[in-house]
């Protein structure tokens, strides 16, 4: 199968996700990048928190040279910069860097400080949503790191699905997988991932808005602590 034609309908697109979701569902992650790669070629991309590198690495051997694009919010801790500066240097893979319209600074300037303490939805909305919606414009399908088994409101994460909100393809190629899957495949490969996992960190994002979770906790419970919140927006 050669890479996709850009003349696709929107409607053909969520077709093709959602035949794809059905055929790939008991494939491996490998194969269903495989499958992007051959389908969307060029206008597909992977999304990065860098939280680790599976995905990244698992699309370089399905597509060497793959872009991959992590939203630099300004708040993250300096182990996730550290781990994309690493992933860029080792891997057969293209970083992309999307960064919000407004730094830090002109945001507290225009909202008031620590936005994040007040609105985090907003904050969200401004670091995150507002520019993977730019970043993604020129792709067709994109890869996420998802896995059902990280909280209830992942657990019917298709490997293929449609993306409504930025009517793309929207590929989750390890939502079977495990931690202990991750694990495995972190260690028979030696792929990179972030330290703070190491560090009581079952789930990293911004620093002001991630803890340590504790014992029985499932891994997202470290996000937005203490908040009805458990999603940034970008999925869902």
């Amino acid at each position: 199968m050669t890479a996709i034609q850009e003349e696709r309908t929107t409607g053909d697109l969520k077709a093709l996700a959602e035949r794809a979701g059905r055929e790939l569902e008991d494939a491996s992650a490998l194969e269903i990048l495989q499958w992007a790669a051959k389908t969307f070629g060029d206008r597909f991309c992977v999304t990065s928190s860098m939280e680790d590198a599976v995905v990244a690495h698992l699309a370089s051997r399905a597509l060497p040279g793959v872009e991959v694009v992590f939203l630099d919010t300004g708040y993250h801790f300096p182990e996730t910069i550290g781990t994309r500066d690493a992933v860029e240097a080792v891997m057969d893979v293209n970083v992309i860097t999307l960064t919000p319209r407004q730094t830090v600074a002109e945001q507290d300037a225009e909202y008031g400080p620590k936005l994040h303490d007040r609105d985090p939805d907003l904050c969200c909305a401004l670091r995150k949503v507002k520019p993977l919606e730019e970043g993604l414009k020129g792709y067709l399908a994109w890869a996420t790191g998802l896995r059902r088994d990280e909280s209830p409101t992942r657990a019917n994460t298709p490997v293929v699905g449609w993306d409504e909100k930025r009517q793309k393809v929207k590929i989750s190629p390890i939502a079977r997988w495990s931690q202990e899957d991750v694990q495995t495949y972190v260690t028979e490969h030696g792929v990179l991932t972030n330290p703070l996992l190491m560090d009581g960190y079952a789930s990293v994002g911004c620093a002001p808005c991630t803890r340590r979770v504790l014992e029985g906790e499932d891994a997202r419970a470290g996000r937005w602590a203490g908040l009805s919140k458990t999603e940034c927006g970008l999925h869902g």
